[in-house]
């Protein structure tokens, strides 16, 4: 999976090359000193961190009036059946749904360039998810159509390669939620996947000028919540409806296996280190200043994003100095962008491309 898209980004938009005259012999001039991250994720408390966290935990779940801090038995039941999916062979990957054959097809159009609109439409049609996508995308402020666009190929035209690779690409990623699935999948499924793709667009934002792919942290963003995604369907299996789910100490165990399970996924889908050793990072007790380019990256982008969506939800104050104390004025800009993007609209957007 990886391979495909990194060739797709890599390539994408590039003029052709020309041979240049060999250039003169330039005096070699000492290298400048190794440029310091230009955000200052390290000024954020752990303490404000965790506080962020436990907010997003319990809205998760709509678990404000959880009665105990620590796990009941239900929830042991859980943690150790996660524990087994965990160290079984196949390490949580099965719990995956494969990714539609026509989106494969359809990035590789786009990176080649070769297609015409009446054959992209027509590959287009073949999925009905990336049907309602593409004119929901076209149709949003982002692009601003003026009067409603309900063909196929006038949204073509509309969104352009870009917006049609960064639409293609989010829904290439975006768990497929079964109508049909348990109480949990159903409610905390699709909370998870709205502040992963606002991650995703926040690290975009924040990776430019650092020494950080921008596929690589914008892919850390949407997988990141993988491996808690399919938790959730043995969360539903285990649940005796019984005991109430999500306890501060439920959530803490539950977060380490989806990273965990992200993890596992992500080399299942041969995605590069960079990106795995990102997401195992946000586990370990170490500071942004010490993780890896990407590593700090999503740190931040998860931070800004959880605030932006517990804002919408009127679960904090994103005003409130104790959220945000310690934001450079570049992350506070991230963050006043991310509350400008509608809802499901950024897929237009991110990175410029428009």
């Amino acid at each position: 999976m990886y391979d495909w898209l990194r060739r797709l980004f890599s390539d994408a938009g590039k003029p052709a090359r020309t041979v240049q005259p060999a250039a003169a012999p330039v005096p070699s001039s000492p290298s400048p000193p190794p440029r310091q991250p230009s955000f200052a994720a390290d000024s954020v408390s752990t303490l404000q961190r965790d506080q962020v966290d436990f907010v997003f935990a319990s809205w998760l779940f709509e678990a404000e009036s959880h009665p105990d801090i620590f796990t009941n038995g239900n929830e042991d039941a859980i943690l150790a059946a996660l524990d087994g999916v965990v160290k079984s062979e196949q390490a949580g990957a099965h719990l995956v749904r494969r990714m539609p054959g026509v989106i494969p097809q359809l990035l590789q159009s786009l990176r080649s360039g070769d297609f015409t609109g009446p054959e992209l439409a027509r590959k287009i049609s073949q999925d009905v998810v990336l049907v309602a996508e593409v004119l929901r995308l076209a149709n949003s402020a982002a692009y601003s159509p003026g009067k409603p666009i309900d063909s196929i190929d006038h949204a073509i035209l509309i969104l352009g390669q870009d917006g049609l690779r960064q639409l293609i690409t989010g829904v290439a990623f975006k768990p497929i939620i079964d109508l049909h699935s348990g109480s949990f999948t159903r409610m905390v499924a699709p909370r998870l996947w709205a502040q992963s793709e606002r991650c995703a667009l926040a690290n975009r934002l924040l990776a430019s000028g650092e020494a950080a792919d921008p596929l690589d942290v914008f892919l850390a963003g949407l997988v990141q919540n993988v491996g808690l995604t399919v938790s959730l369907r043995v969360i539903d299996q285990m649940s005796d409806g019984r005991q109430p789910v999500g306890s501060p100490t439920f959530c803490n165990a539950l977060a380490g296996f989806g990273r965990t399970l992200a993890v596992n996924i992500g080399s299942e889908w041969h995605f590069p280190d960079t990106v795995m050793k990102a997401i195992r990072e946000q586990g370990e007790s170490v500071r942004p200043a010490a993780m890896s380019p990407v590593g700090r990256v999503l740190w931040m982008g998860d931070y800004l994003s959880k605030i932006d969506i517990l804002s919408r939800h009127q679960r904090l104050d994103p005003a409130d100095p104790h959220v945000t104390d310690g934001l450079s004025g570049r992350e506070m800009d991230c963050l006043r962008q991310l509350a400008e993007v509608e809802e499901r609209d950024w897929l237009g957007t991110a990175g410029g491309n428009k």
